[in-house]
């Protein structure tokens, strides 16, 4: 029997190492021990790497937060293990990254304000003005930062500047048209996400409906991945598609897309703020 109880914080540990027999039998000793109650955990071993991932929610009362990230640091070390532990209740600090299409942006504010996303919304960036009121409806700052080409190190340097401020522990690119140099990439390594109107690894680029109607595709899609130096390259978080046929004009598939690019983004979103999220190298590991 545990001390948790209904009212104990409840915690989310993510972690991977190498593959071994008895890990879960030693994370799961290590809750009980500590008084914790298990309410939700998954894993999986990947056979091509050797490396096992693995999260687990949990209640627990008998310990702070201080004492248990202290000991999961000297648990960690017998197995050479990478943990990450988080408080279940607090939502995730994010910052939205948009240009002059507002669907996905739109989408993610409702969402939030319903409470349907675990975040934060802490402030919208833009390098157009379009969106100002939509932001001061919602009651979130909003920053006009315009880019070109003689200004894009300045104007980089400055949303840097916002995101770190807000302490923003996601930045959501939901149809921001901008590419981000190499150093703000590496910035914000691990904790961007950025929505592509295609099913990647195809069309990629700026204009990739008008690539699937010039090859007269029968499916469109939408592509949520983390944000590299490598355009269009990071790892996948989610995707989906949409059909498609010989009658469908670019505009049709633009409309259709729409939809399906804002229900992806805000899987993904949902996903990384649950931290159900855990990069494999170039893919990920999604604990849905």
């Amino acid at each position: 029997m545990t001390t948790s109880t209904p009212t104990s914080p409840a915690y989310i540990l993510n972690l991977y190492c190498p593959d071994r027999t008895g890990i879960v039998h030693a994370v799961s000793g290590f809750l009980l021990e500590h008084g914790a109650n298990i309410e939700e955990a998954a894993q999986y071993n990947d056979h091509d790497t050797g490396l096992f991932f693995m999260r687990v929610r949990f209640a627990c009362g008998a310990h702070s937060e201080a004492v248990l990230r202290e000991e999961l640091k000297a648990f960690a070390t017998g197995f050479g293990m990478t943990l990450q532990l988080h408080a279940a209740a607090e939502p995730m600090k994010t910052v939205i990254m948009v240009s002059k299409e507002g669907h996905c942006l739109n989408d993610l504010l409702f969402r939030w304000k319903s409470g349907l996303l675990a975040i934060d919304v802490r402030a919208i960036i833009s390098n157009h003005r379009d969106f100002y009121q939509l932001a001061a409806s919602y009651n979130v700052p909003f920053h006009h930062i315009p880019v070109t080409a003689a200004t894009k190190a300045q104007a980089e340097a400055k949303q840097l500047e916002i995101i770190e401020a807000e302490g923003a522990e996601l930045v959501v690119l939901a149809r921001y048209m901008q590419i981000l140099s190499d150093n703000l990439c590496r910035s914000l390594s691990g904790r961007a996400i950025n929505i592509h109107h295609s099913f990647l690894p195809s069309f990629k680029g700026a204009k990739p409906y008008y690539q699937a109607h010039d090859r007269g595709v029968k499916l469109i899609g939408a592509t949520a991945h983390y944000v590299t130096a490598d355009l269009d390259e990071g790892p996948i978080i989610e995707q989906d598609v949409a059909r498609a046929d010989h009658t469908d004009t670019v505009e049709d598939l633009t409309a259709r897309g729409r939809d399906t690019e804002s229900q992806v983004l805000a899987r993904a979103v949902k996903w990384h703020s649950e931290h159900r999220v855990l990069l494999n190298g170039h893919r990920t590991v999604v604990f849905r």
